[in-house]
């Protein structure tokens, strides 16, 4: 028993140092050096993460079919935390537009991805990149419209990540051929991404603002405590096999995603209190996620 035990604490702290020391590596950086992380991030949204989408979607391994329950699972999950912490807002006084996004969204790229594979292992990434996407889509689609009921539905297929999307999955249907030096020229681009992301979120978070911490800290609890609650109630529906309840657990428990702050920073939606929510939420997950890991390892 005790070995047992050893043997999870060993694998939780393997799964979480990593990320924890890049991310730890880009706030120091950023204390040291302040840098403009614009662009690395704008270069990352355009080429490396659709980079990487396509290079796994692509892959003969991938099949879509396969995890059709659990595409399904997190879609709920996603718009499910939403529908459930929508009566909160107003016994707390804040704005639906400000706190409901943080808490639908998580941050399913700059740590899903990396936890994900850390923790199930590389035959986990196309199901890493598959949750990343579904929260992107949503994101992109159902959470901009929440904050501009002008926008159009077809802006979506301008997003770069949703044409890679698109693309892998075509050629990973019509099983097109892909020379060997193309695959690993896209497939290096693609593993920029994770680190990149990391080390973006380790930036950012120098930028915490604990004027806001109340409102904060209710989003670092709330935002895990519902996506877990909802993937829990959605297993007797869904019958998912017990890696597959384990991929969407953890994905329910991921902190709010930095995106967040970049599109209420964009709409003007109270940019202040969005950033206190994603940043103090993120730095709860260092107690959240390896308590989420022990449940479901």
């Amino acid at each position: 028993m005790e070995d047992t035990s050893l043997a999870l604490v060993e694998r939780i702290f393997l799964t979480v140092f990593p990320l924890v020391a890049i991310v730890s590596v880009g706030f120091f950086y950023g204390r040291a050096r302040k840098p403009d992380m614009a662009a690395a991030n704008q270069i990352n949204m355009d080429l490396f993460c659709p980079a990487l989408i396509f290079s796994v979607l692509s892959s003969k391994s991938f099949d879509l079919a396969t995890y059709q329950n659990l595409a399904i699972g997190a879609a709920i999950v996603v718009l499910g935390s939403g529908l459930l912490l929508w009566p909160l807002c107003r016994i707390i006084g804040v704005k639906a537009k400000t706190f409901l996004p943080p808490m639908m969204f998580s941050n399913s790229g700059n740590l899903g991805l990396p936890l994900i594979v850390l923790a199930f292992g590389e035959e986990a990434l196309p199901v890493a990149v598959l949750l990343f996407l579904i929260e992107n889509t949503l994101h992109f689609s159902v959470g901009v419209y929440l904050l501009d009921h002008r926008t159009h539905p077809a802006s979506l297929f301008k997003i770069p990540m949703i044409q890679a999307s698109i693309l892998g999955l075509v050629w990973s249907a019509f099983d097109l051929p892909l020379p060997e030096a193309v695959n690993t020229f896209i497939s290096m681009l693609g593993q920029v991404s994770i680190p990149l992301m990391l080390f973006a979120l380790g930036v950012r978070m120098i930028s915490v603002d604990f004027s806001k911490w109340r409102i904060g800290i209710l989003g670092a609890l709330l935002c895990p405590i519902s996506g877990v609650i909802i993937a829990l109630c959605l297993q007797p529906i869904l019958q998912l096999t017990e890696i597959q309840l384990g991929y969407l657990i953890l994905f329910g428990a991921l902190p709010p995603a930095v995106l967040n702050y970049m599109v209420a920073e964009r709409y003007n939606q109270e940019p202040e209190q969005v950033a206190s929510i994603v940043l103090l939420g993120n730095m709860g997950s260092l107690i959240t996620i390896p308590l989420t890991l022990a449940f479901v390892l």
